[in-house]
């Protein structure tokens, strides 16, 4: 059954007729080579024409054609999880556009590959967004990747018990048990400190331009942006001053490596940046997306109506 592979945009489009899930996986392995080095070249491959109608679909199309899946431990966004691997992409107000970011890149455990299918296309707007990671590190402005490269980052998350703005701590490890939580934070080299009320403070240091763990290309990889609270405009950002004291405080916040504080106007220009190169491709019915979590970063468009896109991530 033939292709067709369009190499000059993101992601690459791979177009099938209808395959459904056991012959698309045995399709996809007949070529995983071939596949792979597109993957490492482009970041971004949409298999169009691949039957996924439901969760058990997309699990079994994931399953067929990858492992070493990785749950959404010390994931920060909410999520629905649906299956053992399938989670809903983030549950964020509809009406917001989420910021571009590559998958946990503020861990110090992040997946390599994502899969993602819409399961329910938008009413309208819903697109998942793409960027390249090369091409952000090679136009953002040299001194603040000058900064970066030379001071990393420090990404601050303060986690509730319960009750409190943000995901909790049982949320975001799911399980209720602090040594599990513990012996996680211990093995992924993340500072914690438990306060008063079962708050839990996490630091994770970042180096925030990485090489690719196969091609060895510099790359951008961070969430300066999205863990800095001025990213949330203007009246939430004041809202939350006006409820902690310190914005250490904050649900989340960022500092450069050695402790220094990050500008807004630096932000401002990291997000300025980054959308000069982002694509919105639309979303259809029976699609497949892979995305290489390194060189390729992702958001989301507001949209109106129903969307429903899931997703897996491995290692």
């Amino acid at each position: 059954m033939e292709q067709t592979i369009e190499l000059e945009r993101l992601p690459m489009l791979v177009r099938l007729d209808n395959m459904p899930p056991a012959a698309f996986i045995s399709w996809y392995n007949d070529r995983k080579g071939t596949i792979e080095a597109q993957l490492l070249k482009g970041g971004a491959l949409k298999f169009q024409g691949v039957l996924i109608a439901s969760v058990e679909d997309f699990q079994c199309v994931v399953n067929g054609i990858s492992d070493n899946f990785l749950n959404y431990v010390d994931g920060n966004s909410p999520r629905i999880k649906l299956s053992g691997i399938v989670y809903t992409s983030t549950e964020y107000d509809k009406t917001q556009r989420i910021t571009m970011h590559n998958e946990l890149s503020y861990s110090a455990n992040w997946p390599n590959k994502l899969f993602f299918s819409c399961l329910v296309p938008a009413g309208s707007g819903g697109e998942t967004l793409l960027a390249d990671s090369r091409t952000i590190l090679e136009i953002m402005h040299p001194s603040i990747r000058r900064e970066i490269e030379a001071k990393g980052i420090t990404y601050i998350r303060n986690l509730h018990g319960g009750t409190g703005m943000g995901p909790s701590w049982q949320e975001t490890f799911e399980t209720s048990d602090k040594r599990q939580v513990e012996a996680f934070c211990e093995a992924n080299n993340t500072r914690f400190e438990w306060r008063d009320h079962e708050l839990l403070t996490l630091k994770q240091f970042s180096k925030g331009v990485i090489r690719h763990h196969i091609t060895g290309e510099a790359l951008w990889f961070n969430q300066v942006d999205q863990f800095h609270p001025s990213h949330l405009g203007s009246e939430l950002y004041e809202i939350l001053q006006s409820i902690y004291q310190d914005p250490r405080d904050f649900p989340l916040n960022v500092q450069f490596g050695d402790g220094t504080p990050i500008s807004e106007d630096l932000v401002r220009e990291v997000m300025e940046t980054i959308d000069r190169v982002v694509v919105a491709p639309s979303w259809g019915r029976n699609e497949l997306l892979v995305v290489d979590n390194e060189l390729v970063c992702h958001g989301r468009n507001p949209y109106t109506g129903e969307r429903k896109v899931v997703v897996s991530m491995s290692k």
